[in-house]
């Protein structure tokens, strides 16, 4: 279902699930951040539900993002703060990751794939940066990901979504672009 038409990056809150007829595969990427097979099918099988609620709080901008796989396969919680800041997370799917969080506007994003494709509503996009810790985990990779509004081809409607661009770097050099697609469902309660 499509996003409300007042919608901006400003103010992402809201509940939705993850489309995966309209978004890429990740699994490839999943594969190579280390994650098992058997938890990489119970994200094949199962649907992501995703409630996002976004504010500001004594002038910062944050986000909490909270995930549930159906299938019993777990749900979890994400904290963004939207300063750049590097934060050391033990991620249950990714395990030990360093990442952080921004706005930024398109024309100061070096990757064409992050930036293509959203619609411009003068307020720039949310972008993360993730990275395994290397000292912990053993293995390196890089997440870079945009999340914006985009309007897509769904049928023979346009329909404007919440969508998240990703370039992943693997431990060999692998380069991986996907594009990750939600159904908005409807707002918080």
């Amino acid at each position: 279902m499509a996003v409300p038409n007042e919608m901006t990056t400003l103010n992402l809150s809201g509940k939705y699930y993850q489309n995966k007829t309209l978004s890429d595969d990740t699994d490839e990427i999943l594969r190579l951040q280390g994650v098992s097979w058997w938890v990489r099918k119970a994200i094949q099988l199962g649907t992501l539900y995703v409630t996002i609620t976004h504010r500001t709080e004594d002038g910062v901008e944050k986000m909490t993002i909270d995930q549930v796989l159906t299938g019993g396969a777990g749900s979890s919680t994400e904290e963004r703060v939207l300063d750049w800041e590097e934060r050391k997370v033990d991620d249950r799917v990714f395990g030990p990751i360093i990442s952080r969080t921004k706005r930024e506007f398109p024309e100061n994003i070096e990757k064409e794939y992050l930036k293509t494709g959203f619609i411009n509503d003068g307020h720039g996009l949310v972008m993360s940066y993730g990275a395994s810790d290397t000292e912990k985990s053993g293995t390196t990779w890089v997440g870079e990901t945009t999340w914006g509004i985009e309007e897509l081809d769904v049928g023979e409607n346009k329909e404007k979504r919440y969508t998240r661009h990703v370039f992943f770097t693997g431990p060999g050099g692998e380069e991986i672009t996907a594009r990750v697609v939600y159904d908005y469902t409807g707002p918080l309660d």
